[in-house]
């Protein structure tokens, strides 16, 4: 596959080797990694797009709605999932749908209706032709949502650049979604950009870490982790906040094309996360999801302690099977309940959103088997 800067990028990817830093473990955990799958995330249930009814939009039931994040408080689970209302130009906004926990845990979800409102509409420049793929977190306190904007120049053909950006929106006092941050790479890259997505912010070591997925020019999509400045972080208002220090965390296997994070971090340490992620294949581009524990420091930088030697969920389930988009399976929610066990939520098929748990102890104990360090 040939880039815009006219090299193999599968082989030479530009930015990886002559820009990127690389991660510590880096080489390593590509050659742990098998083409198999040990799927250890119990399916709990379903949410089909007829079984959402719209209260703040005229049209009563989305057309799909897939792809959710999730928190939980108390005794719900909130739901926050991407809709689209029409396939024309796929157009994506995001509701919230509220669930009482024991209705996930006892199996009756597929079988209920829920009641969605939408809390953000495309409305700016970063976001106009949608706003896609919740990952929902608390950062510093507050709960956080980082999703994917289409820009005002995703349609454009002349504009090859920043067709999508990942967007930060803090949830404040009286409970609305505010827009704060537009994250984009430094200014000496941004013309490199064809799209950035997969992304969230976390804290390790004590410093802010953003989690993501650039689309590069030279055609290579990298699993990546940066930096962000706290006074960028205090700035009143919607602000753009520049990463730097980006470091290429891990390459794809030679049996994928691609990879992107999946779910926010679950935090095992002041400065350690494990941190899911999905893998697409070369034959049938099948979504596949693996973890890997990842380490930073202010001394040695970033860390890939270890990964997890097999994919870790793949699609099994009819709803997973088919849909607008076969053999998809796209997590962007977790949320750790007790010690020992997290909800994770999905997209199906493009199509629905998924529920299933993850079992903590599982899935420490498949990293183990892939420890580098």
């Amino acid at each position: 596959m040939t880039g815009l800067w006219g090299v193999d990028s599968v082989t030479n990817p530009v930015f990886g080797n002559n820009v990127f830093s690389k991660a510590v473990g880096f080489d390593e955990a590509p050659k742990l990694r098998k083409f198999e799958t040990t799927d250890i995330v119990r399916r709990l249930g379903v949410i089909t797009p007829k079984k959402v009814v719209l209260k703040n939009y005229p049209v009563e039931n989305p057309t799909a709605v897939f792809n959710a994040a999730i928190a939980v408080r108390d005794d719900k689970a909130f739901v926050i999932a991407r809709i689209v209302m029409g396939y024309f130009l796929y157009v994506s906004a995001i509701v919230s749908i509220e669930i009482p926990l024991q209705e996930i845990y006892d199996g009756t979800v597929p079988r209920r209706s829920y009641e969605a409102n939408i809390i953000l509409y495309p409305s700016t420049k970063y976001d106009i032709w949608g706003a896609e793929d919740p990952r929902v977190y608390e950062f510093d306190g507050k709960l956080c949502m980082t999703y994917t904007g289409r820009t005002s120049d995703y349609f454009k053909p002349a504009a090859s650049w920043e067709r999508t950006l990942p967007i930060t929106a803090v949830l404040d006092s009286g409970g609305e979604w505010r827009r704060k941050y537009a994250h984009v790479m430094p200014k000496s890259l941004r013309r490199h950009v064809i799209s950035d997505k997969d992304a969230f912010l976390t804290r390790l070591d004590g410093e802010a870490v953003f989690l993501h997925r650039p689309h590069m020019d030279d055609n290579y999509q990298y699993l990546t982790a940066s930096k962000v400045r706290e006074d960028g972080l205090a700035r009143e208002g919607f602000v753009e906040l520049e990463e730097y220090g980006t470091t290429w965390v891990m390459p794809h296997a030679r049996f994928e094309l691609k990879l992107g994070w999946s779910a926010p971090v679950i935090n095992v340490g002041s400065d350690r996360v494990v941190a899911l992620a999905h893998g697409v294949d070369n034959d049938l581009e099948v979504y596949r999801v693996l973890a890997v524990l990842l380490k930073y420091s202010k001394s040695e930088g970033f860390v890939v302690e270890a990964v997890t030697p097999t994919y870790i969920m793949e699609p099994k389930d009819p709803s997973e099977l088919f849909g607008d988009r076969p053999y998809t399976i796209f997590p962007c929610g977790v949320w750790v309940v007790d010690k020992e066990k997290a909800l994770v939520t999905y997209g199906a098929g493009d199509y629905m959103v998924g529920i299933g748990e993850l079992d903590m102890n599982e899935l420490l104990g498949l990293l183990d088997r892939g420890r580098i360090y």
